[in-house]
């Protein structure tokens, strides 16, 4: 009982401090709050006191809460005195440019990012308005901006939010420019932040300059121009943001493409930080896209394309039969990647280890640089490390790169511009992109894709499942010999199991308290019979997951 009392005594003392340093009234009032309820919130207390958000790579994101865990006005000064004290030390020049999303804070958060880089002596450009991430993308290359800030969390759940770092040329390199940090930067950054003292005397400045919406138009012209101004436009298309902030950029970009502005879900057209309509703002979620389907279905739409909030992410639908289906990242990719290469877009197609084997095969076939890293964007657009141009990178999370001199990292309006355009093209035809994935498959095989995911509540359960792998490593996949083990450590806590047939790719989600295991079944097509070969890799890819849930102990 002692302990119990000297914890809670240490709990209450963690928090006076930090209600004696937060700067938001409102924040300090909900605090207060826990702390009224005590003992009974201890636990809730304690959650808010576990440690800081840790800056990473990722940046930061957490639900939105008074707390050293948890996005709040305190966490965001401290993390913005860190990042421009950072970017001081590395003798940094140039503005900071900061961007937002229509999140619960998000503007409230990058306005006080802006107070403090001017507090510190640098020009800071805020964003004129809440817009998709690419913009800012495009802006810290655009602008030549030593950094850039995105206050997104981008398809979290409604009470999170989040803070994206971008660096600019000249601290990012050639390979960098405008694209997500990596390490050591991250480290460097986290060092920083850690090293702020107390909020009340980090200088605080003017809210910067508002950019006006030029910068917006220049964003959409330059996305337009990433397709054919000749080629075909007869489509029609059903779109939805989500409830987010996509739906006036890529309105605009396909008007000004000469595309028909997409139809809109109307419930969902306007940024809404509740997400009403949807129980997860992520196009992958079951449910998340039925309105869309519904509205493709009503006005005869011959595509249904949908962006995650903050529009970084294109999720697209097709008809089949008498209804809709989504397609997978991994089938996207392919086919903007076929796209790009039959328009002779030359240069370094790239992917990372997770998705599927087809593009490799497609590049190896075609004589064009591959290359494969670790998942993510940021790691993405520094493929093959300048040995050649990046041409386009996609991951199977329904991120894609189509234009990497336009912006370094996933976009959504790009990518659904891309897919606009090669769906027109073959409509021309009188063919459909489905018709484009048989021809795929009937020339490179079959490659279906599914995952694996295990959920805990104990993230120790996580490191016990890979030690299991580890030390019990299956000898065969599906009747065939396990041919080549990978183990990324101490790199990444990666694994991957081959067979001639096969693979699996196991890691822990970098950002959800899961375990995955990637799956990938190769068939190869006999006598043109595409169905036939579907559905053999499909019963494979069923039985995969049997296996694999067994090593795991799932």
């Amino acid at each position: 009982m002692a302990a119990d009392t000297k914890e809670l005594d240490e709990l209450r003392e963690q928090a006076r401090r930090w209600l004696d340093d937060d700067p938001d009234p409102a924040s300090r009032d909900e605090l207060r709050a826990v702390l009224d309820g005590l003992p009974g919130s201890a636990p809730e207390l304690a959650d808010r006191f576990a440690g800081p958000l840790t800056f990473g790579t990722a940046g930061l994101r957490g639900p939105l809460r008074a707390g050293p865990n948890g996005m709040n006005l305190a966490v965001v000064t401290q993390a913005a005195a860190g990042l421009v004290g950072w970017l001081a030390a590395q003798s940094g020049e140039g503005p900071l440019v900061i961007g937002y999303d229509a999140r619960h804070g998000s503007r409230a958060f990058a306005e006080r990012t802006a107070q403090v880089a001017t507090g510190a002596g640098r020009p800071a450009l805020l964003l004129p308005r809440p817009l998709p991430t690419p913009v800012l993308a495009f802006a810290v290359r655009q602008l030549g901006a030593v950094a850039g800030v995105m206050v997104t969390a981008s398809h979290n759940p409604p009470q999170d939010n989040g803070y994206k770092v971008y660096l600019g040329a000249q601290l990012g390199g050639e390979l960098g420019a405008g694209a997500q940090i990596v390490p050591p930067a991250d480290a460097g950054i986290e060092a920083a932040i850690r090293a702020v003292g107390p909020l009340a005397r980090v200088p605080l400045g003017p809210a910067g300059e508002v950019l006006g919406d030029d910068l917006v138009a220049a964003y959409v012209e330059r996305a337009a121009a990433v397709v054919d101004p000749t080629g075909p436009r007869d489509l029609k298309v059903a779109y939805t943001p989500l409830h987010g902030v996509g739906a006036s950029v890529l309105t605009a970009a396909f008007a000004r493409a000469g595309f028909a502005v997409p139809g809109v879900v109307p419930e969902q057209a306007e940024p809404d930080p509740a997400f009403p309509t949807v129980a997860f703002p992520n196009p992958e979620e079951p449910g998340a896209v039925d309105r869309l389907v519904a509205l493709a279905d009503t006005i005869g739409a011959d595509l249904a394309i949908a962006n995650d909030p903050d529009a970084d992410r294109c999720a697209v639908a097709v008809p089949d039969g008498a209804g809709w289906r989504m397609l997978r990242g991994d089938e996207v990719g392919a086919l903007l990647a076929d796209h790009l290469m039959r328009r002779g877009v030359t240069g370094l197609y790239a992917t990372t280890i997770v998705s599927s084997s087809l593009l490799r095969a497609i590049s190896a076939v075609r004589g064009v640089p591959y290359d494969e890293t670790l998942t993510g964007f940021k790691w993405i657009v520094r493929a093959g490390g300048g040995t050649a141009p990046l041409a386009f990178g996609y991951e199977e999370a329904l991120g894609y790169c189509v234009a990497p001199e336009h912006v370094r990292d996933k976009d959504g309006i790009t990518a659904a511009l891309t897919v606009a355009e090669l769906a027109a093209g073959l409509k021309a035809q009188g063919r459909t992109l489905t018709d484009r994935l048989d021809e795929l498959a009937a020339e490179f095989g079959v490659h279906h894709t599914d995952q694996l995911s295990v959920r805990v509540a104990d993230l120790r359960m996580i490191a016990e499942m890979m030690a299991r792998v580890r030390a019990a490593t299956p000898q065969t996949l599906l009747g065939h010999p396990v041919t080549e083990v990978v183990d990324l450590l101490p790199g990444a806590d990666v694994v991957i199991l081959r067979t001639d047939t096969a693979r699996v790719v196991i890691r822990p989600s970098g950002t959800e308290p899961k375990l995955k295991a990637y799956l990938e079944v190769v068939e190869p097509v006999s006598d043109g019979d595409v169905p036939a070969a579907r559905a053999r890799a499909q019963q494979a890819v069923t039985t995969l997951r049997t296996e694999i849930a067994s090593t795991l102990g799932h």
